[in-house]
């Protein structure tokens, strides 16, 4: 009988060992070019989505435009809070009575004529004469104010008028002749035009600035977005 030793005693064949406790080695598969080897899978390593790469420009670049459109607005409301109170804080005597005003220091003064018609220019004429109120006083000069120039702040609605020149501060009197709009007055202060210039600008630099830099940045963004989306769809990496 096949697999019968002599003695009559059954032996099973080989069965991963050789005689004396030796591993017998599996089977082995010679490896071909281009094929992966057995078990080992396949990878697929084409793109499956747009491309990870940051979207360009970054957060900074925003966050200044923040800043900026930011900064505009609070200038805006600080500039025109400090305009008011220049605006409240002039002298004013009550037309046509006229009245004395104390100018604390020579140099220039405005003269704005407040009530019925400031905006517009058509209100009644009247003449302004100032002497001096008080011995150190001394009047330069009187003449008409050159530019057109007007306000509009709480109640006060207002046009200039007069440029005055201090040779010496002091006491000055005031007195009208004609007939101006009754209920208006006649506010002695520095010129607004700097004030004016001084709200404006800068807003608009600000303002203006962050508005056009926040649009170059969307801008920049949707045509990078685009560019991956095309690139992407025609299989290029981006």
């Amino acid at each position: 009988m096949a697999n019968q030793p002599p003695g009559g005693e059954y032996q099973p064949p080989y069965q991963g060992q050789y005689p004396g406790g030796q591993q017998y080695p599996g089977p082995t598969y010679p490896q071909s070019p281009g094929y992966p080897p057995p078990g080992g899978g396949y990878q697929y390593a084409g793109p499956l989505g747009p491309p990870p790469g940051k979207l360009r420009p970054g957060r900074a670049w925003y966050l200044l435009a923040l800043a900026l459109l930011v900064g505009g607005v609070a200038w805006l409301v600080l500039a025109f809070g400090a305009f008011d109170n220049q605006v409240n804080s002039m002298q004013r005597v009550p037309l046509p009575q006229g009245g004395q005003v104390s100018l604390p220091h020579s140099g220039g003064y405005v003269l704005y004529y407040e009530g019925p018609g400031a905006d517009s220019g058509r209100f009644g004429s009247f003449n302004v004469r100032i002497s001096p109120a008080s011995p150190t006083a001394v009047v330069g000069s009187l003449h008409e104010y050159s530019a057109t120039v007007t306000y509009a702040v709480g109640s006060h609605r207002g046009r200039a008028v007069l440029s005055l020149q201090v040779t010496r501060p002091g006491n000055f009197h005031v007195a009208i002749s004609g007939s101006p709009p009754s209920g208006s007055d006649l506010a002695f202060g520095p010129s607004v035009a700097g004030s004016i210039v001084r709200i404006v600008l800068p807003t608009i630099l600000l303002i203006g600035g962050g508005f056009t830099l926040g649009l170059v940045l969307l801008i920049v963004r949707i045509v990078r977005r685009s560019r991956q989306r095309a690139l992407f769809a025609s299989g290029v990496p981006g």
